[in-house]
């Protein structure tokens, strides 16, 4: 299965999946470099018309679920596991200094909730919920729901049970 057809599959229709996630799995596949442009440029608008920075070259797994797909900022060095669901206002940037200087590593069956910040060069396990309004700059284990800022981690069997 395709990371496309793994995408679909979460959304249960074309229709429902955010323009501009079709056209960056669409430009992710094609190896031919005059529709891989048009693509780039559908993309490109796209982007604009949700207010997202969801770079081209992002490495992400397939299952990727993007609810209410608007004001989501995610930095091209980022790395996105399988099965994730992002949320409105999600932040996944670098930090320019000191021990977390980088970007985060994201594992699979992660759900970041609406307005979640996510900074530095952490490790985010599998099976975790990071909710609403949450800052996270540190490594956070698999089977946790993070809350809060500074980050409170609370260790939780099937975390995302009923959100993935």
């Amino acid at each position: 299965m395709t990371k496309m057809e793994e995408d679909l599959a979460r959304y249960g229709s074309r229709k429902r999946m955010p323009k501009f996630q079709l056209y960056y799995r669409k430009a992710q596949q094609t190896k031919l470099k005059p529709l891989k442009l048009c693509y780039l440029v559908l993309l490109r608008h796209y982007r604009a018309k949700n207010l997202c920075d969801f770079p081209a070259g992002l490495s992400c797994g397939g299952g990727l679920f993007i609810n209410h797909p608007y004001g989501i900022v995610i930095n091209p060095d980022v790395v996105i596991g399988s099965h994730v669901t992002l949320s409105r206002g999600v932040t996944i940037g670098q930090e320019n200094r000191g021990p977390r200087k980088g970007s985060p590593i994201i594992g699979d069956k992660v759900c970041i909730c609406p307005n979640a910040v996510i900074v530095g060069k952490i490790k985010i396990g599998n099976d975790v919920v990071i909710a609403p309004n949450a800052f996270v700059n540190c490594d956070i284990p698999d089977h946790s729901v993070v809350l809060g800022n500074p980050c409170v981690i609370k260790r939780r069997e099937n975390a995302t049970e009923g959100y993935i």
